[in-house]
């Protein structure tokens, strides 16, 4: 048995993320849900693909992160999939974010949610898109990675 205090489940992963955008900054941060989200989240059903965040008021809110309904709960008692939902953070970290957000017109995107200790966290990147150049780039960097790595296999 290990540590329990550092174990944590990844619910769901945005990859793409990876590819569409240079990650400058990440942050973890908590979300307000609902118990049938909860339920959901714990059963996988999460889609961090379209997700993005912004700030509101002082707050950091997430937008267009799809969680599926939960199976067994009836629809009256369900949430709506695609709800905006507050991320907490330090108002510290909220104050920095704004600060580069708006200044330097970079997004916030999840890269990936995850249980910890009970709790469902999001990764939240801060991050600049890049450009077409830079994923061709990306692409010949990963395939002469795996031809050299094919070379000394050989070898």
């Amino acid at each position: 048995m290990g540590d329990n205090s550092t174990s944590y489940k990844i619910v769901s992963d945005n990859r793409q993320a990876r590819y569409l955008y240079e990650i400058l900054e990440t942050y973890e941060a908590g979300i307000e849900l609902m118990g049938t989200e909860v339920k959901s989240i714990r059963a996988g059903k999460v889609n961090l693909r379209d997700g993005f965040a912004l700030i509101r008021n002082g707050e950091v809110m997430l937008l267009n992160v799809q969680i599926s309904p939960h199976q067994t709960t009836s629809q009256t008692f369900n949430h709506e999939p695609t709800r905006t939902r507050k991320l907490l953070l330090h108002r510290e970290e909220i104050r920095k974010l704004i600060g580069k957000v708006e200044q330097q017109g970079l997004t916030l995107v999840p890269l990936k949610m995850y249980m910890k200790r009970g709790w469902v966290k999001v990764d939240l990147a801060l991050v600049r898109g890049k450009k077409l150049h830079d994923k061709r780039e990306d692409i010949k960097k990963r395939e002469d990675q795996r031809s050299m790595q094919r070379a000394m296999k050989n070898f």
